[in-house]
């Protein structure tokens, strides 16, 4: 029996070696198209499940880990940036205000499924034009939620985090953690 990361994040793949020493990672395919009929909530938790049943499909016993990360900005996601520009609209939106980050995990395991989500509210500063440039300067916007990632040079933009940090960063270590304890691998 293994366990598999349904995921290629190089951040869930570093938080998860703090729970298990040894896992293969074999990223989902599934169409991540917002529909307009979810919620965010929903629509975080419904890409997690079908990650995890897509790899599942291939490995009924091995133990699959799936997690979705969404930026939601008004009750609107604010999914990767197709480009530099969208990035910049992003950022800018979210300047001086608040948002929320929801992150789905789904360990899933033959019959036995456990569903978690976790979120948090994350304040940015009043931002400058050179502030967000200069970000956007280091390409780390590129394939992120929201157009950043906390954990890098955007961590300069946040004022205040209500909530999980690793939820942010797209995998909440804790409950994962709390979520494993009832699973045999």
């Amino acid at each position: 029996m293994a366990v598999i990361l349904a995921s290629q994040s190089p951040r869930r793949k570093e938080l998860l070696s703090w729970l298990i020493p040894e896992f293969t990672i074999q990223p989902a395919d599934v169409d991540e198209e917002i529909k307009a009929e979810h919620t965010p909530k929903e629509y975080v938790q419904e890409m997690a499940r079908q990650k995890a049943a897509v790899i599942a499909e291939n490995h009924p016993e091995d133990l699959i880990i799936a997690s979705d990360t969404v930026v939601v900005l008004e009750d609107k996601i604010l999914g990767k940036p197709k480009n530099r520009q969208q990035a910049y609209e992003m950022l800018e939106a979210m300047n001086g205000g608040s948002h929320v980050v929801y992150t789905s995990v789904v360990l899933r395991q033959g019959n036995q499924v456990e569903e978690a989500l976790t979120s948090a509210v994350v304040t940015f500063y009043a931002l400058t034009e050179d502030e967000i440039e200069n970000y956007l300067d280091t390409g780390d916007y590129k394939d992120k939620a929201g157009a950043y990632g906390i954990q890098h040079q955007a961590g300069v933009f946040v004022e205040k985090i209500e909530g999980d940090y690793y939820s942010i960063v797209g995998f909440p270590v804790g409950k994962v953690n709390q979520m494993l304890k009832s699973f045999s691998f």
